[in-house]
């Protein structure tokens, strides 16, 4: 049977500042399975870089290292973690137990990096049971007294059943007493077959190995045998091990992901004032995008609304201003419409959908002992469509009232409001500049269009309003509604030359004009966007910023347990693991954070719609990319974080002070 492990003129050099330290000058050593062997030697002796390079927490910078025959020097770093969490199991002077879990938690650790499934509670407890210390087991290491806690490690060290044991120091911090109990552990699984390999300045511990190693200066003085110590026989073809192999593991398989969930959340909730501002900044950040957005959508949604009254692919038309003289006739001077322009304009079918025309003017309006001053719109039958008019409250005029000229009144929110409060207008008799009009609707309220209100209006049929109360015989303007939005150039040409022929108007006169309504509404959509955009976008800078403090933080987080990280390499876990539960720290602080600045953004939104009046609208679409833009910065800002952790080595690690 091949050696177990055996070093072949292996040396190795530390840097400790400007000075070179040679640890280990041309060491060679052969360990076989079963052996309980103890390494002894002064302070700087090298003892401990040959425990180390022995457990595979340093690598030799020259010379062989043979795992039964085989050669670790060909290991890639995640293969010897490997290694490390299959063959080895660590007791260390310090005893490196993590404060905030329990002991029982500590104990079954090194499963979370060894690709097998199920909590392993069990086993832990048994191996507890095996050290004397199952009645501990919810106790955190704060709670035990150090020989406890030795006994904890220990427990740790058997959980994967290892090959060998490595012990450095393993009574330096405890008295006799439980130096005694300590060993007699040892001795206890060296007789159970384990290969112990033990680091030790005394004497009387010493004593309980079976081969003693003494080194001075970096070379092995003295490897001394006990006599009439029998090696535990060991089960033929316990040493064939793949230790290619060792180092693969399948993460979305092996169920190692979710011992890092739950890793990642004990960390942030063993720090939660740490972990409460580091989240804060992900919280006002989030939260200001959903409420920004929020206002944003909601002042669209605003606009669309004023956009609705307009009407879709609508054409006005009105009368130009003649001059005579350089002064100015006012508008319609020259070119006045009447009813036939509406139809002359209606017979483009293939261009014009409807046409309607209005005629405006200035009233006065009494109710009782109340008075108003206000707009007058005379309008045609299809007004009320093309322009979203129609009442909600009552009812719209019909061709045979229009052509009748009928005195009915169809008035705005806020002329209800001054004439009758509180109290229904419908079927009530008001005076329109003396005359007497019934009101039959109530128009919808659209707002204010810039300075003018635009639901302070009285709207009557457009016969009546120029025969009976304006005594106008042509329109102030036409509304054309165009059959599509393509068509729209084409119906401006068509509509400007059959105006012109009628009216007999030369090329270049500008005695009429007509304005092109989605102008407007593209413009004002336009500007709602950008001024969404703009929300957005300084909202997203906070993101930003609390994303820059997850960074900060992880950093801190990454230099206060450098110990913690070389204890996890060093029961076998690797590059990735290492990465991968620091970026789940961080996401799941950003995603924390996200989650309540979503609730939070909710909640302003909803105060500011009540207190100021503002209009806001919570979109889904907000909230999701919100959540999803924290999670992408939990990523980014804690990708160099958990590379910086995964980047340290095992042994610098532990030395960190």
């Amino acid at each position: 049977m091949k050696p177990m492990l055996q070093l072949v003129d292996v040396h190795r050099t530390y840097q400790i500042g400007e000075s070179t330290v040679q640890a280990l000058r041309g060491v060679s050593v052969t360990i076989e399975r079963g052996e309980f062997v103890a390494i002894m030697g002064a302070s700087g002796s090298g003892k401990s870089s040959l425990l180390q390079i022995l457990g595979l927490l340093d690598n030799p910078d020259k010379g062989e290292f043979l795992i039964f025959g085989k050669n670790i020097n060909t290991l890639t770093e995640d293969e010897q973690a490997g290694v490390r969490n299959n063959v080895a199991g660590f007791v260390f002077q310090q005893f490196h137990l993590l404060k905030r879990m329990s002991i029982l938690e500590n104990v079954r650790l090194p499963h979370i990096y060894s690709g097998l499934k199920g909590d392993f509670h069990q086993e832990a407890t048994e191996r507890l049971r095996q050290v004397g210390l199952e009645a501990r087991a919810d106790h955190t290491p704060n709670q035990l007294s150090g020989g406890e806690q030795q006994r904890v490690a220990i427990a740790r060290a058997l959980i994967r059943d290892p090959m060998i044991i490595f012990a450095d120091e393993p009574t330096g911090n405890l008295d006799s007493k439980n130096s005694v109990e300590i060993m007699k552990i040892f001795k206890a699984l060296h007789e159970q077959g384990k290969t112990v390999i033990m680091v030790t300045h005394e004497n009387d511990i010493a004593a309980y190995a079976g081969r003693v190693i003494t080194m001075r200066d970096g070379v092995i003085i003295n490897d001394e045998r006990r006599e009439g110590l029998e090696i535990p026989v060991v089960v033929a073809g316990a040493g064939e091990f793949d230790l290619k192999g060792a180092g693969k593991c399948s993460l979305w398989q092996d169920g190692r992901f979710t011992g890092f969930m739950a890793q990642a959340f004990q960390s942030i909730l063993a720090n939660k004032m740490r972990s409460f501002l580091s989240v804060l900044g992900i919280l006002v950040g989030v939260a200001s995008v959903i409420a920004m957005m929020a206002l944003g959508e909601g002042a669209k949604a605003a606009m669309q609304e004023q956009l609705k009254s307009m009407g879709s692919n609508m054409l006005s038309i009105r009368g130009g201003s003649a001059k005579i003289h350089g002064a100015s006739q006012g508008a319609g001077a020259v070119a006045r419409f009447t009813f036939i322009d509406i139809d002359d304009i209606a017979s483009l079918r293939t261009l014009v959908k409807n046409a309607a025309g209005v005629i405006n003017g200035n009233v006065r309006i009494v109710y009782g002992n109340k008075n108003w001053s206000s707009s007058l719109t005379g309008v045609g039958f299809d007004y009320g469509t093309m322009r979203a008019s129609i009442p909600t409250v009552g009812r719209w005029f019909t061709r045979e009232e229009i052509q009748k000229r009928d005195k009915l009144a169809i008035i705005g929110v806020t002329v209800v409001k001054e004439l009758f409060g509180s109290s229904n207008p419908l079927g009530k008799t008001i005076k329109i500049n003396r005359i007497n009009f019934m009101v039959i609707g109530i128009a919808p309220a659209k707002g204010f269009s810039g300075p003018q209100d635009e639901d302070d209006v009285v709207m009557i049929p457009v016969t009546t309003a120029m025969y009976r109360v304006l005594g106008k015989d042509y329109l102030s303007s036409i509304f054309v509604e165009v059959a599509s939005p393509t068509l729209i150039e084409q119906a401006k040409i068509a509509i400007s030359e059959l105006i012109r022929k009628r009216h007999r108007l030369k090329e270049g006169d500008d005695s009429f004009n007509i304005r092109d309504m989605t102008e407007i509404q593209k413009m004002l959509t336009s500007t709602t966007q950008t001024m969404s955009l703009l929300l957005g976008s300084i909202a997203a800078i906070s993101l930003l910023v609390g994303g820059i403090g997850i960074m900060n933080i992880m950093l801190v987080s990454v230099t206060e347990r450098t110990r913690e990280i070389g204890l996890r390499k060093a029961i076998g876990a690797r590059k990735n693991d290492i990465m991968l539960q620091f970026l789940v720290e961080s996401v799941g602080l950003t995603i924390s954070g996200g989650f309540i600045g979503v609730l939070a953004g909710i909640g302003v939104s909803l105060i500011l719609s009540y207190f100021a009046g503002w209009a806001v609208k919570t979109s889904p679409i907000s909230v999701v990319l919100a959540t999803t833009f924290s999670a992408l910065i939990g990523i980014f800002f804690g990708l160099w974080p958990a590379r910086k952790a995964a980047e340290l080595k095992p042994l610098e690690a532990l030395r960190y002070e």
